[in-house]
């Protein structure tokens, strides 16, 4: 029965019940962490033959005659740049290819706009007054900090069914010059899995910004990372180039949750006036990233036919895990009606709102039982969930016996959380 239907004694009683559940439950001491959206040591192993690849010197020199052993090369090697083009379908000369994490490149990109300005804007965005971001929620944590660190003021933009509520995007990026860029995870978005429509995309690269440095930042993590089969995602950059926009979305992604997630590869790609600004700066930053890395990975893969025989690889470890908390949420909140999701079709989270009033709630009740979620709120901009309702689960990490545990223990303090709400 659905808890909204119950009288307050049959709710009393059931919370009741659930509190000796629960007792129990903290009394086996459990240690479960479904907190951040990493690959389980079984995925890890897939790649081990890219340490093998690059075993003596002689295997050292890049396609053309570059020692990777040494300094140069500020921009990545060409074969690496010809790897990632091929995934992002783009040019060669549209890509940077960097060291281990795109959320790094990401950061730097942020900086550089905040010191020196991007190309075609007239000043540094930081001599501009306050400036703002549009953050289509919930989102990426790590995105809104990035912000928050560099004082940028951020918008919230619900998120549909089709990517995010593009009316009201439109309307900030012509009215307002002081909105100067917004998040996007496009396909398989951070935590709700959603794919934007190829609608969605054309009207991002169709949008006519009152800031001339306005710019999207196009976080295509989950590029490959399809659970149930490809799924196709417009180019944002083609797409932009139709529209005199080129300039406008930088795209980041990496080999993180391909690889090795602490020693991939990231890049970004972008128009070639925005690859020759982003290069002036990086002459200072750095003398080169990490050629031997990026060379391990290209001999291994050696194309994007190769990194997507590797995902369906990732995918038939991750799919059980992620039906296994589905079916839990099917069996135990849906009878109950305490609680909405989406069913992902790649990517690395599920997106679980629960009551309003009551995702701190169980986080709180999860983490006392031993049981560490990403904290409620971090979806948000500030850290702030206006209505407390949405929790993102990550169910990779975890082998699926620990798996199983975890998500039972969410689900009975999902359900004391609701007795409590209401029984007020």
């Amino acid at each position: 029965m659905q808890y909204s239907q119950m009288t307050k004694s049959a709710l009393e009683q059931e919370l009741a019940e659930l509190n000796e559940q629960y007792k129990s439950v903290v009394a086996k001491g459990l240690k479960l962490d479904m907190s951040r959206g990493k690959p389980g040591a079984d995925q890890l192993c897939l790649s081990e033959g890219v340490l093998k690849t690059v075993t003596t010197n002689e295997d050292c020199l890049s396609e053309n005659g570059t020692d990777c052993r040494n300094y140069g090369i500020l921009d990545g090697l060409p074969e690496a740049k010809r790897l990632f083009a091929e995934l992002l379908g783009v040019d060669a000369e549209n890509v940077i290819v960097g060291g281990a994490s795109s959320l790094n490149m990401m950061y730097d990109e942020i900086s550089r706009a905040m010191l020196f300005g991007v190309h075609g804007g007239e000043k540094p965005w930081s001599a501009q007054g306050k400036i703002k971001f549009l953050c289509p929620v919930p989102g990426y944590d790590r995105h809104f900090a990035i912000c928050q660190l560099m004082g940028i003021e951020m918008i919230n933009i619900p998120m549909t069914e089709s990517g995010p509520d593009m009316d009201l995007v439109e309307k900030y990026v012509s009215e307002d010059e002081s909105v100067k860029g917004i998040w996007c995870v496009p396909k398989y978005s951070n935590p709700e899995g959603v794919v934007y429509s190829d609608e969605t995309v054309r009207r991002f690269a169709a949008l006519k910004p009152k800031a001339k440095d306005f710019r999207i930042f196009w976080d295509n993590a989950y590029a490959v990372h399809d659970l149930y089969g490809e799924i196709r995602l417009a180019n944002i950059l083609a797409l932009a180039k139709e529209y005199g926009n080129e300039d406008m979305p930088l795209i980041f992604t990496s080999t993180s949750k391909i690889s090795f997630s602490g020693a991939g590869v990231g890049c970004m790609a972008a128009s070639v006036n925005n690859v020759t600004k982003s290069k002036k700066s990086m002459t200072i930053q750095t003398i080169g990233h990490d050629k031997i890395n990026q060379l391990r990975h290209v001999k291994y893969f050696k194309n994007a036919d190769g990194i997507k025989a590797q995902m369906r690889k990732h995918a038939d470890i991750l799919r059980p895990k992620f039906e296994a908390v589905l079916s839990a949420f099917e069996k135990e909140l849906a009878p109950r009606g305490i609680a909405e999701w989406k069913t992902p079709r790649g990517g690395y989270f599920i997106s679980l709102n629960v009551l309003p009033g009551c995702a701190k709630r169980v986080y709180e009740l999860a983490k006392a039982a031993g049981v560490t979620l990403t904290p409620a709120g971090a979806p948000f901009p500030y850290g702030v969930d206006p209505e407390d309702k949405n929790l993102r689960i990550a169910p990779s990490y975890p082998p699926v016996s620990e798996l199983a545990q975890a998500v039972e223990v969410l689900c009975l303090c999902c359900r004391i959380a609701a007795c409590e709400l209401l029984i007020k």
